[in-house]
């Protein structure tokens, strides 16, 4: 029924269809939607809007229609009724979920996700409103922009609103329905800890877990984890916050019954047996409901890594998963999986017996242990991180590995069988699966089917570093084996636009400021693994206000402004005191990206800088959150205002480098708005303007003056070959462009520079 009741609707009715336990709740059809439209005389004036008005100032217009309009009495009483009826259930006064599920439209494309409204923690009070709220977001400016590109008629759509019970989560975690570390489809694993669900799936703690074998639903594995904290709903504050268990008995307290893992068990049973491929499921247990009404399916979806591995040869079972047990963990800092003989060496002279296929379990490694880990079939280290001589030459090798056990050497016998799972960072006893070719990850092959290192070598070598801007983490694999040196300029709105979705100031209202934190560091952590040990500039956001304002929550916390170009963005957003606590969840990113995954490569740059006072003020900000300059920690800034240029000699004593921001230096040093039609018809845009090209000039030489570098990520030497020398003369260190224009620009500098050592050897 997902034209009356949208795909979230049809899809939480579907699970209820086959017996499974979702929240309870109820569903306000689309057709209710319509009712309320109509009875409010809304489409024409609506329709008048959106051809009236750009899409921005239609979707604010329209908003503030309907959520100004009256609920016909009927509907709003029926929606109360519904709601108390729910209530009555449960037996108490309850908060519900106002939960978006949009129609037909929905379905077809799954680009049109999370661009409709939820609000959480609703009291029976609130919850007419935020009906209206959730139905006026069927108008956010995305929403518009989306149906225009696709010719859908918007005074047409229709909302569906799902209504829920919050779920008072005891405890919560997910479960799978084979084993994520060996794809054993023959047991269900189940992972736990105390409170919202936000602790597992986030990794915010170690889970407990409890493995159950599916043919009998016996627990044949337990293991109770020291669980440092949980998130629960604080009434009082209306929002999630955590608790810390430290000092708690709940810390190394299971925190789910027998009962209630087999009661999940049978739950995941029927769903997978009802959509006929392993499951990857959330869930909850209530703390307001008896068992086993209190146990909780929240959300239900295929499972990837495993389904669609097609392995070529069967898999081999040795041992019994309950006679199996966890020896170590450590960082998963080359993924895979093998199985095979520990050998146990801690001196590389001892290491004469190891054979191909053997498992390498040691200290640590360095130069003088490659040999013998080109033959092994994994690695295990007690210490060091990812960024350690084992973690990069595994994974240049293409082979698993662990590295940071503490203890792998102690624990493991050598002659012992093992399996290690290096995508979680376990070592089980015993052989697991039989290893097997197709299971071992490949080194990373070249765009042209050769070595990466062979391909680098078909590129000329230049004095000036070519470095690409990226914007999107998705895509590095595809542009890896680019000859580029570094990213110069990551650019981290499209995480925060697609991953993360909602603004910053509004997750932190909501207790729910780790989602930012985990999402950014996520993203920027897969573009540093995947170039490890180049470096990757990550640039702190520079949404402008009309951007923000387009995120789930945004328009609560952005002012509306003339001229956004020119307003509130940069630096000049982090030191004031609405975004600090915003940008404070950037830079915990960076630094949980650089201390607790151990990339080390990543580096940091303020855009739009403006004066001297506030990038201090930045910087004083940056080291209270455990982030400060040093040799391996650079700090860069944005040249695009004309005022850093004027004032280098100031700025190249309190930070590492600058890059150059073509675009919006020419700008503002002529004066011009870039996307002036008849401005650039006339040729007053331009970036090679002697103006423009000056100022680049000062700027290299009083930075170098000082100790500090420079580059550029503005388009110019990208599209203008004369630029790129003119920067190339003028001393730049670095030029950052786009993928498409990585080889061209690489070959254009060697040219250069060739030409200048060739012009200084005739004078």
């Amino acid at each position: 029924m997902i034209e009356l009741a949208g795909g979230k609707g049809a899809n939480l009715g579907e699970l209820v269809s086959f017996d499974i336990r979702v929240p309870p709740g109820f569903v306000i059809t689309s057709k209710a939607y319509s009712y309320f439209i109509a009875y409010n005389n809304l489409e024409s004036k609506i329709r008048s809007i959106l051809e009236e008005k750009d899409s921005a100032t239609a979707s604010e217009e329209i908003k503030k229609l309907i959520i100004s309009s009256q609920v016909p009495p009927d509907l709003e009483n029926a929606i109360l009724s519904s709601y108390d009826e729910l209530a009555k259930k449960v037996g108490k006064e309850i908060l519900v979920a106002v939960r978006s599920s949009a129609t037909a439209e929905d379905i077809e494309n799954a680009s049109f996700a999370g661009q409709q409204d939820t609000y959480l923690n609703v009291s029976r009070s609130e919850l007419i409103q935020k009906v209206k709220e959730v139905w006026a977001s069927l108008f956010n400016e995305r929403a518009i922009e989306y149906r225009k590109t696709k010719g859908i008629d918007s005074t047409k759509v229709e909302m569906a609103v799902v209504v829920q019970k919050m779920v008072n989560s005891r405890s919560a975690g997910v479960m799978f329905t084979l084993h994520p570390a060996t794809g054993d489809s023959r047991y269900i694993v189940i992972e736990s800890s105390w409170g919202l669900g936000e602790a597992v799936v986030g990794g915010k703690v170690t889970p407990d877990e409890i493995v159950i074998e599916k043919s009998t639903l016996r627990i044949v594995e337990k293991r109770v984890s020291h669980k440092i904290l949980k998130y629960v709903y604080n009434p009082q504050k209306n929002a999630n916050e955590e608790v810390d268990l430290s000092n708690s008995p709940e810390a190394d307290k299971i925190s789910i019954s027998d009962e209630e893992a087999i009661e999940l068990a049978k739950l995941a049973l029927k769903i997978e047996e009802h959509y006929k491929r392993p499951m990857d499921i959330e869930w909850a247990i209530d703390a307001d409901l008896k068992f086993p009404d209190n146990v909780f399916i929240v959300q239900a979806r295929p499972e990837t890594f495993w389904s669609s591995k097609k392995a070529t040869k069967e898999e081999k079972e040795v041992t019994n998963v309950e006679n199996r047990k966890v020896l170590v963990k450590g960082l998963a800092a080359s993924p895979g999986i093998a199985s095979g003989i520990a050998r146990v060496i801690l001196d590389v002279k001892e290491a004469g017996n190891f054979k191909k296929g053997d498992i390498l379990v040691t200290r640590m490694t360095d130069p003088d242990w490659v040999p013998i880990m080109k033959i092994a079939s994994a690695i295990v280290t007690d210490e060091g991180g990812i960024t350690s001589h084992a973690a990069i030459v595994s994974r240049e090798l293409g082979i698993p590995a662990i590295v940071g056990t503490k203890e792998a050497t102690k624990v493991i016998k050598d002659g012992q069988e093992i399996t290690v799972d290096a995508t979680r960072g376990i070592v089980y006893e015993g052989r697991i699966v039989e290893e097997v070719e197709e299971q071992k990850p490949q080194v990373a092959q070249g765009i042209s089917g050769i070595s990466r290192d062979t391909l680098m070598s078909l590129y000329p070598i230049t004095a000036t570093k070519i470095y690409m801007n990226l914007g999107q983490p998705d895509v590095i694999d595809k542009y890896v084996d680019l000859p580029f040196d570094g990213i110069g300029l990551m650019r981290i709105e499209f995480i925060v636009s697609e991953w993360i979705k909602y603004h910053p100031l509004y997750l932190i209202k909501i207790g729910k400021p780790e989602e930012f934190v985990n999402k950014l560091a996520d993203g920027v952590a897969r573009v540093a693994t995947a170039i490890y040990p180049r470096p990757v500039v990550v640039r702190f956001s520079d949404f402008k206000t009309n951007e923000y304002r387009r995120l789930i929550g945004g328009e609560e916390f952005e002012p509306e402004e003339r001229n956004p170009m020119l307003g509130w963005r940069g630096v000049s957003r982090y030191v004031s005191p609405q975004y600090e606590p915003a940008f404070r969840l950037e830079v915990r990113a960076i630094r949980k990206v650089r201390e607790e995954m151990g990339l080390k490569n990543v580096w940091v740059m303020f855009p739009f800088v403006r004066t001297e006072w506030e990038l201090k003020k930045a910087l004083k900000i940056m080291e209270e959150e455990g982030l400060q300059r040093s040799k391996d920690f650079k700090v860069w800034i944005m040249a695009e205002v004309p005022s850093v240029i004027v004032l280098a000699d100031v700025f190249a004593k309190i930070i590492d480098g600058f890059s150059i921001g073509s675009n919006d230096l020419a700008q503002l040093t002529l004066g011009v708005d870039r996307d002036s039609e008849i401005l650039g018809r006339m040729g007053y845009y331009d970036e090679r303007d002697p103006a423009v090209l000056r100022s680049m000039k000062k700027l290299i030489r009083i930075a170098h003056k000082y100790g500090a570098t420079v580059s550029i990520c503005g388009q110019a030497p990208s599209v203008y070959p004369e630029v790129a020398e003119f920067l190339v003369r003028a001393g730049i260190d670095s030029i950052s462009v786009n993928p498409d224009a990585v080889i061209s620009t690489r070959r254009n500098v060697a040219s250069i520079e060739q030409k200048i050592m060739l012009e200084k050897l005739r004078k």
